[in-house]
């Protein structure tokens, strides 16, 4: 059954979002709302959506609307979401989740207790690596996973001062300053995403920053932040181990792959890098780049991207790889902009399908939690000079 969507910031990453809610057969509204109203009206105007909401609280209110898409800055999602939770709507959000294990806790408890859908946006579960990976663990291929890797590597200089500018206005650095580990979905994402485990221990190791520009300096940032590199060591639950990277000081092009992953089983095993991939058995290695490359349907300057600023334009025209399962994408929606290696679409689609059917869609509440905890929890370890600390757990999504 078709509903209603209210989307919440009417951002640069709203921007790529809005013509595929538009357009999806199961979504039968667009409104949006922003702090900014200017920016809602550009949106409705760019994208010939149904209106504008005056503010978050009136969308709440307002009886149109079934469901929110949660676009706003990152420490803002997990109170929003729960709000939206308890008017009685459904919920997409952005990652992360939430900043704290409270605030996750508390959006877990609001959908057990409601019964509403709630996912969170995480582009890594569609990551042609993560894709394969889980589909390889499906057939048994790496015997038993003990061990693997993910990595966010976004250097800040490749396109995060910009929308840190466009999002913190005036006071931009002191949200510049967000801790990597606070941000941990699309390197542990990719991981749980194959590997059905949950993290049980967590250590955390942060370089101070030293680029002397005012970001990552305690003095000025809200989140009394000065590392900008961090890495992070789990346990889980199954047995075994991984590492994940959270990165903003790097040498890497981040614009070729921000996300990337290796597993370890005792059998076989996956490694991505940024150019290429490979499947490897104690016989030899296997090159397939081919079946994790997306292939792109749309050129930079296409008129679909203009409404996007030109540096962010490579992120949004990314088609599919030969692992996704392409047919599934409504055919309303596979003609625009995808995007995030291929991401976009299979998000918005899952969540579509989730809500209508009265289903819990992939990353569900329970998932997401068992994303973004485990970093909330290594950041603390960071802060604590290594101290390995617990991870606590929430469970699986009832039924799964």
């Amino acid at each position: 059954m078709p509903f209603t969507i209210g989307l919440v910031g009417a951002g640069q990453f709203a921007d790529s979002f809005a013509p595929l809610f538009r357009r999806h057969p199961l979504v039968s509204g667009v409104w949006v709302t922003d702090t900014i109203p200017a920016r809602a009206d550009r949106l409705v105007a760019v994208h010939g959506l149904d209106g504008t909401i005056r503010s978050f609280d009136d969308m709440l209110d307002d009886c149109r609307i079934d469901a929110v898409a949660i676009f706003t800055q990152r420490w803002t999602h997990g109170p929003l979401a729960l709000r939206a939770l308890r008017a009685g709507k459904h919920v997409y959000c952005t990652v992360p989740m939430g900043i704290t294990v409270d605030e996750i806790g508390a959006i877990v408890q609001a959908v057990a207790e409601t019964g509403l859908t709630y996912m969170m946006g995480e582009t890594s579960y569609y990551n042609p690596a993560t894709v394969l990976a889980r589909d390889k663990v499906a057939a048994g291929a790496f015997g038993d996973l003990f061990y693997a890797e993910g990595d966010y590597i976004h250097d800040m200089d490749l396109g995060f001062y910009d929308a840190y500018r466009f999002s913190g206005g005036e006071d931009w650095k002191r949200t510049a300053s967000y801790p990597p580990l606070l941000y941990p979905t699309h390197s542990i994402g990719g991981v749980l995403g194959a590997w059905d485990t949950h993290v049980t221990k967590a250590v955390g190791v942060g370089v101070r920053d030293t680029r002397g520009d005012g970001v990552f300096d305690r003095a000025v940032s809200m989140f009394d932040n000065d590392v900008s590199n961090a890495t992070a060591l789990f346990e889980v639950a199954a047995g075994g181990s991984f590492r994940t990277n959270e990165f903003r000081r790097v040498g890497y092009p981040s614009h070729i792959r921000e996300s990337r992953f290796r597993y370890f089983g005792t059998e076989a095993s996956f490694e991505q890098v940024a150019t290429a991939a490979f499947w490897y058995t104690r016989e030899g290695a296997q090159d397939v780049s081919a079946q994790v490359r997306t292939t792109a349907t749309l050129d930079v300057d296409d008129p679909q991207l203009a409404h996007i600023a030109p540096e962010l334009r490579p992120a949004f025209v990314s088609g599919y790889a030969p692992v996704h399962d392409r047919a599934r994408i409504p055919p309303a929606l596979a003609t625009l902009p995808n995007g995030h290696e291929g991401s976009h679409h299979f998000l918005v689609d899952d969540f579509a399908t989730a809500v209508a059917s009265g289903t819990h869609p992939p990353v569900n509440a329970w998932k997401a939690a068992r994303f973004t905890v485990p970093g909330i929890i290594a950041h603390e370890s960071v802060r604590r000079d290594g101290e390995r600390l617990d991870v606590p757990d929430f469970g699986s999504a009832p039924g799964s």
